[in-house]
Parts: structure tokens; C-alpha cells; sequence
């Protein structure tokens, strides 16, 4: 599992951008956003570097929490 820091995360339609970001890198598997703490938990294989690149695409820099 990787946790990913997600700062600028503080509504839904964020939390939808998130989540639709990160269904398309390969192997995500489930992902489990907090707003209130503003992590994302994300179950499948995929690395790191390449579900930060897709947020970071879609306007919302993450880092490894």
C-alpha cells in the first residue's frame, strides 16, 4: 500500500480529480481518499513516482506521506 500526501485536496469535485487521476495509472488497485486529513491510501502495485505524475497532471502535487 502507498500513502500519498495530497495537500491541496479540500472539496468533492477534488476528491473526484484524485481519485480519476490516479484510476488511470496501471495497478492502482482500490484508493481511498481523506479529505480531512488529506491523504490517499492507494492498495495496488503501481509506484509511487508514477501516481504522483498523474496528480501532479491533474493539478494536485502529492508526495509520499
Amino acid at each position: 500500500m502507498t500513502t500519498l500526501s495530497v495537500p491541496d485536496m479540500s472539496c468533492n469535485h477534488c476528491k473526484a480529480t484524485v481519485e480519476a487521476a490516479l484510476g488511470s495509472v496501471p495497478e492502482t488497485g482500490s484508493v481511498t481518499v481523506d479529505l480531512s486529513t488529506r491523504k490517499v491510501e492507494v492498495t495496488g502495485p503501481a509506484l509511487a513516482a508514477e501516481l504522483i505524475k498523474a496528480l501532479d497532471q491533474a493539478g494536485y502535487p502529492a508526495t509520499v506521506a
